[in-house]
């Protein structure tokens, strides 16, 4: 309640990434003071083992983690997994650093629960997040956190050069994750969301499988993220294309173009400006791609989900639909830091009340 109205009071009234600067700069340096991360989780963190998940070689403690786009150079990982988050995946990194789209470049549409992103793919380059990462790595700490590398085209990159332009992200950065995930389908870099067509994914899957397994030494995980505008006959084009290419999973849904049904009012939508909508109105169309993909490849892929997740039940309807993961980011922007508690608490006493239905 206390950050709902810290919210609404404060935070609406300043730009939204300043915002994110000003909270992930918070929660960095309150986890570097000693005593401080041990009293994060003892208020943030849900220790429950209803929750626990294997999935993709990772033990983790439950199946909510914290979607890419949040923690974009890996410079925060273990702090977040003080404030309940099962796994960090980070990203989106890019094989060279670049600064992304002119500011202003990010909006909240308050009355839909949503964001606008046009970020493009702002980060300081996979050379970089994989100097921190690898520093992760080599003093584990306390409380080990599950990593996810998402990575993408370098804007300058001609769509002919994306795959080598992948695989050289994937060779910097495998060594150091417990999965990678292909993004193809921002819509803030011109041309991406081609990438998604079967005949153009294949190479860069290739090259990046490739390249992750070499360089890391060992089979490294690998997972395509989808976008949510793709057709149905797209969407099973892509998933073929996983089983084929031997992927491990798939993440569905990134954000949309679309901005149909939205409660905000035109003024508000056309002042928010273009870009990837994320949040509560993206929920209805990520659960019909889940359900599809789900039917399509039968439980031979690892199904992340990802779009308009809010609630334990969401979670709980995306886990029931075929998801063995779940990710949100938007939520917790505006919902705060005991929401990765309060909805894995009450993913476990939903699982106990099925349990004890399930007896009687």
């Amino acid at each position: 309640m206390v950050y709902q109205a810290l919210y609404r009071t404060v935070l609406t009234r300043i730009d939204p990434e300043v915002a994110h600067h000003w909270a992930f700069t918070g929660i960095r340096a309150a986890a570097r003071v000693p005593v401080v991360p041990g009293l994060l989780r003892r208020a943030f963190v849900a220790d429950d083992p209803r929750l626990r998940t294997r999935v993709l070689g990772m033990d983790l403690p439950g199946p909510l983690g914290l979607a890419a786009g949040f923690d974009k150079d890996g410079a925060a990982v273990e702090a977040l997994s003080h404030l309940g988050f099962c796994f960090v995946e980070v990203g989106t990194v890019t094989a060279l650093p670049q600064p992304g789209n002119p500011k202003p470049r990010m909006a909240r549409l308050v009355a839909d629960r949503a964001v606008v992103n046009r970020m493009g793919f702002n980060n300081s380059g996979a050379e970089a997040v994989a100097r921190r990462l690898r520093q992760l790595r080599a003093a584990p700490p306390r409380h080990p956190v599950a990593v996810g590398v998402n990575i993408g085209k370098s804007k300058v990159v001609a769509e002919e050069d994306a795959a080598a332009d992948y695989a050289t992200s994937a060779r910097l950065l495998a060594p150091y994750a417990d999965y990678l995930v292909v993004n193809v389908s921002s819509p803030n870099t011109p041309g991406l969301r081609d990438l998604q067509a079967v005949e153009k994914l294949r190479p860069v899957l290739r090259a990046v499988r490739e390249a992750a397994d070499t360089a890391a030494h060992r089979h490294v995980p690998l997972l395509v993220k989808i976008a949510p505008d793709l057709s149905d006959a797209d969407v099973d084009a892509v998933a073929d294309l996983a089983l084929e290419e031997g992927l491990d999973g798939i993440v569905a849904t990134n954000t949309t173009t679309g901005r149909e049904g939205l409660r905000s009012s035109a003024a508000e939508v056309a002042a928010a400006g273009g870009g990837g909508l994320s949040g509560a109105p993206l929920a209805a169309r990520s659960l019909e791609v889940l359900r599809r993909l789900a039917a399509r490849t039968s439980d031979r892929l690892v199904l992340v989900s990802v779009g308009g997740v809010w609630t334990a039940a969401d979670v709980a309807e995306r886990l029931d639909a075929g998801a063995s993961l779940v990710q949100s980011y938007t939520a917790f922007v505006y919902e705060g830091p005991r929401w990765p508690r309060r909805v894995l608490e009450g993913l476990a006493a939903s699982r106990t009340r099925r349990q004890d239905d399930a007896r009687r």
